[in-house]
């Protein structure tokens, strides 16, 4: 029989691995507006001050046709959804490396909380709710991390903040060359084996 400090610590050490090695899961992201290129979003909007009543712009807007499909960035689990605030019809995802994927001012919210949602999965529309009310439709959409990147403080207003939100469009951005590479190659290591034939 086991003890109860034997049992504690085997509880902490599971969920310890689980922690450490959601880490090292990759991210992989996609751009979570069906359609949408880096061109529907302004690169410089991220960490933009002063912007309304927040203070800071902690994401990046994507423009799009109102009723355009929301798909996940990543894959996860849907840990918020809520129809009320600032950013309206509103999800979050947990994805990989612990980051949380925030999307709103949806038109309609697909996914109920406490699911899995696949990459590319459809989770909500483009829409207009909460501050984006008479503003040109577009998603909201923010990275935010568990564990805080101490070298982004910056010792100014909102400088704290920064350890914990991540540039979405910098992210998609990158993730985009990286799945273009990863493509080009598989293309020149197919033409070398036909040619080898």
């Amino acid at each position: 029989m086991i003890s109860r400090k034997r049992a504690l610590l085997l509880c902490a050490a599971i969920v310890a691995t689980v922690l450490i090695s959601g880490l090292f899961v990759p991210e992989r992201l996609i751009i979570p507006v069906q359609g949408a290129t880096p061109a529907d979003w302004n690169a410089h909007s991220f960490w933009f001050q002063p912007w309304g009543k927040s203070g800071v712009h902690r994401g990046t807007d994507i423009f799009a046709k109102e009723g355009t499909p929301v798909i996940a960035a990543s894959p996860g689990l849907v840990i918020y959804t809520d129809t009320q605030g600032t950013g309206g019809n509103a999800v979050t995802v947990l994805g990989p490396k612990w980051h949380a994927h925030y999307y709103a001012h949806l038109r309609t919210i697909k996914v109920k909380r406490g699911t899995y949602v696949s990459r590319g999965e459809e989770i909500g529309s483009v829409g207009t709710t909460g501050n984006a009310a008479g503003k040109p439709p577009h998603l909201h959409y923010s990275i935010m991390t568990q564990l805080p990147y101490v070298w982004r403080y910056k010792a100014e207003r909102f400088g704290f903040d920064r350890m914990f939100y991540l540039d979405p469009g910098e992210r998609l951005t990158n993730s985009l060359m990286e799945q273009s590479q990863q493509r080009l190659h598989l293309e020149q290591r197919a033409k070398v084996h036909r040619s080898l034939r």
